[in-house]
């Protein structure tokens, strides 16, 4: 499985339900570069963007998409439109 994370909330909650053989991936408004250099997290990919609005969310699972094709992808609700 794959989580979405949009906000930094989203992200601690994806970390704690995520086993080891699933993947995260995050907004930059979820997690600074800093952070996400330093991560403990081998599971976690960031975006350069943060995913502020539906267009840009709608691209991030499109390249989750494309990276792990076939996989169920949990997308944090907003309420972005």
């Amino acid at each position: 499985m794959i989580f979405l994370a949009i906000t930094p909330t989203g992200l601690a909650q994806a970390l704690r339900a995520a086993t080891e053989s699933d993947a995260i991936w995050c907004g930059s408004d979820a997690i600074s570069e800093a952070d996400y250099a330093a991560r403990q997290w081998s599971n976690l990919s960031r975006f350069a963007y943060s995913l502020e609005d539906r267009v840009l969310i709608d691209d991030a699972v499109s390249t989750i998409e494309e990276h792990d094709p076939g996989q169920t992808i949990w997308v944090e609700a907003s309420s972005l439109r």
